[in-house]
């Protein structure tokens, strides 16, 4: 593998993430986290910032998802053979675990952007020469929830690893690695010990974002844990400022080695200066890559209207001007589209001409999946032949609760369909490319999690860029949105400031009721009217023009990197 040094030596930027979504076929992902961070590098490399990313390479990835007769997740290995595309890193680094040395090498992966400049991306892996057969498995699992010890393995091979093979490629000249999560958070004891156990210097080198109020995103290790794996390599200083109640917290140590923390919303921001009061947490609203997410038809309307778009997403807040018919047409073709695909992947076929509401997302309870079936009987007397409804996601493979709202969607799906012919769709193995058929073929894009844990919310973001309208309680990137554009979706519930103090925000059945009653009142009689409906849709697509990520990457170039920007597009260290 040839590696050109002139760019290597100008790059500025380390992003440290545990899951990056490059390509559907690619199992270096699981869910939201991975596909923004895929995004993030797509537009960093469209914005041509000096960057390099890293990341783990999984040979058995997350899991590929199938479902039984009785709506039960099942899980299987994903044998990924697409090695001969990437070039390897020859030689490897050696860190070790206990008391045992650990060889890590990289696959290269390049993020080409518009102007042709290249973000590196290494995805390390075990699977070496000279390891070991259960060393070699170290990599295998994203997220492989075995135990702890392998969780802690994973994320030392991730900060400790990346950190140490950067600089064995030459990457001298980083001014911030940017921890995307707390998984990357060890990169700081690699860093300690080059930095002559200099925090301050360490803090002025790292930047830190995270992505979820929900404590199960926050990694903690018993510290006793964390001595017999890393022996005495452990900075007793990191350990002291990472730590809780003898737990080494990752958050912890990650905000408290960095110069500069985010939340991923404005209201993400809030509740995570309340979560950790004694740091300063700016708060930058994530976006999507606008070229990556949107389909064909609706690509083709912005390409004939605005040619600059792609550099430019500005222009697309004039999306009011989109003739109604080439708009029909594009949502049409998309809709085609996604029902096409589900005939050939479902017993139960959905109907074209029925407004059709899709949720997809992980499986975790507090998205709350199966709230839109607390009433089953008034549900379906509002949607028989009316509306259908789509689900895809994927439920953790240990979370039992998760697997069981699966089961309450296929109950639910087999009761409304023989009680009042209201069909209900799951795809099995949600990935990046049903994600893109879902997110532009539906009409309408629910989302009802328990409020003030939805960090932001991208899915709602890429529905908007294709004209799909939200249909969302107002919490992470929405309560923006629907601020901006009351006339792109529907809000269920109330603004946050709204609510009383002692209120309950997180009512089920009031939640399912107003539901009930938006579905009922407005949104099946603005589908009847079209002009009204479009009007909407032109409303849902002007968001795109701030919630992108070339918006996003500039504030982080900004405000995270210290980067000032040159013209046309290029940066560098300010």
């Amino acid at each position: 593998m040839e590696i050109d040094q002139s760019k290597v030596s100008e790059t500025k930027t380390a992003y440290i993430s545990m899951e990056i979504g490059l390509e559907s076929n690619i199992p270096t992902y699981s869910g939201g986290l991975g596909v923004l961070a895929g995004d993030t590098v797509r537009s960093a490399a469209d914005l041509e910032i000096p960057m390099v990313g890293v990341c783990l390479c999984y040979s058995s990835g997350y899991f590929y998802q199938l479902f039984n007769e009785r709506g039960e997740q099942k899980e299987k290995e994903i044998e990924w053979s697409f090695f001969y595309e990437f070039d390897k890193v020859e030689k490897p680094i050696e860190m070790k675990i206990e008391d045992k040395e650990l060889k890590v090498s990289a696959w290269l992966y390049r993020v080409v952007g518009q102007s042709g400049h290249v973000v590196p991306i290494y995805l390390l892996t075990t699977e070496v020469e000279g390891n070991e057969p259960w060393k070699q498995k170290l990599t295998g699992s994203l997220y492989d929830s075995t135990s702890k010890w392998n969780r802690i393995v994973q994320e030392m091979i991730l900060g400790i690893g990346g950190v140490k093979l950067l600089n064995s490629l030459g990457y001298k000249n980083i001014d911030t690695y940017h921890m995307n999560e707390g998984h990357g958070a060890f990169s700081t004891v690699e860093l300690y010990k080059n930095l002559n156990e200099d925090l301050e210097h360490v803090k002025q080198k790292c930047a830190f974002t995270t992505h979820t109020p929900v404590p199960a995103g926050h990694d903690r290790f018993n510290q006793e844990l964390v001595r017999k794996i890393f022996q005495d390599r452990f900075p007793p200083k990191l350990l002291e400022i990472g730590s809780e109640n003898n737990e080494l917290n990752m958050t912890l140590l990650a905000m408290n080695c960095s110069r500069y923390i985010n939340a991923v919303a404005q209201k993400h921001g809030e509740t995570t200066r309340e979560m950790f009061p004694n740091h300063d947490i700016d708060a930058i609203t994530n976006g999507i890559h606008l070229p990556f997410w949107v389909s064909k038809p609706i690509k083709n309307i912005f390409d004939r209207k605005w040619p600059n778009w792609k550099a430019n997403p500005d222009v697309l807040s004039n999306a009011i001007e989109i003739d109604d018919l080439e708009l029909f047409d594009a949502h049409l073709e998309n809709k085609f589209n996604l029902i096409n695909y589900q005939k050939g992947h479902s017993w139960n076929l959905l109907d074209e001409e029925l407004i059709t509401l899709g949720f997809a997302r992980r499986f975790a309870t507090y998205k709350r999946a199966v709230l839109i079936f607390h009433d089953l009987d008034r549900l379906g007397e509002i949607c028989k032949g009316e509306v259908q409804f789509i689900f895809a996601g994927k439920a953790h493979p240990r979370d039992q609760a998760g697997k069981e709202y699966i089961k309450k969607i296929f109950e639910a799906g087999e009761y409304l369909y023989d009680n009042y012919g209201v069909k209900v769709v799951l795809m099995e193995n949600y990935n990046i490319d049903l994600a893109h058929m879902l997110v532009s073929g539906v009409d309408v894009w629910l989302n009802y999690p328990e409020r003030y844990r939805e960090a932001s919310g991208t899915s709602g973001m890429k529905a908007a860029l294709n004209g799909v309208l939200n249909f969302s309680v107002l919490d992470g990137w929405w309560i923006e949105g629907y601020k901006m554009k009351k006339e792109s979706g529907w809000a269920i519930g109330k603004f946050p400031e709204e609510y009383k103090e002692g209120e309950n925000i997180n009512d089920w059945e009031r939640d399912a009721n107003e539901i009930y009653d938006i579905l009922e009142d407005e949104i099946i009689p603005t589908y009847m009217n079209h002009d009204e409906w479009l009007f909407k849709c032109k409303n849902a697509i002007a968001l795109a023009s701030y919630f992108n990520t070339h918006r996003m990457i500039e504030e982080y170039a900004k405000r995270a990197y210290n980067l000032k920007k040159q013209k046309p597009w290029k940066y560098e260290v300010s």
